[in-house]
């Protein structure tokens, strides 16, 4: 193999037969972690009665009327992002919040792991089915 000029890498001699060098080098860790900047859409807060009365305020047969599929698409497109974008705040995304769906509340989270509980005890024969 060639030259090393570079100060983190090394040749370091060859393992056992082979015709090939070691190389050794260092890892660098640390330094700042990157913030992410991505948003997604907060349903919690959303007023999906806006979002309704926005899209149902629309004549649609009227709008849509001998226009084609792309552009029937595209005018749909935009009013649609357009109402979301007034009716659902974004938020910036954590962490945890990824880790379950945004529908998935405290109420339904319980449900489940009732459910999950009772369903725990009727296989080991401590619970009737009903």
């Amino acid at each position: 193999m060639g030259d090393f000029n570079h100060p983190d890498l090394k040749a370091g001699g060859r393992l056992a037969c082979s015709d090939h060098e070691m190389l050794e080098f260092r890892i660098l860790h640390g330094g700042s972690k990157a913030i992410s900047r991505i948003k997604t859409l907060d349903l919690r807060r959303a007023n999906f009665g806006l979002f309704k009365e926005l899209l149902g305020g629309i004549p649609w047969t009227r709008t849509l009327e001998s226009r084609g599929v792309q552009e029937c698409w595209s005018l749909f497109k935009h009013h649609f992002l357009h109402a979301q974008e007034r009716c659902i705040p974004l938020r910036k995304k954590s962490r945890k919040g990824g880790r379950r769906p945004a529908w998935m509340n405290k109420e339904i989270l319980a449900e489940f792991r009732w459910n999950r509980k009772v369903h725990g005890m009727w296989k080991e024969g401590q619970a009737t089915w009903e």
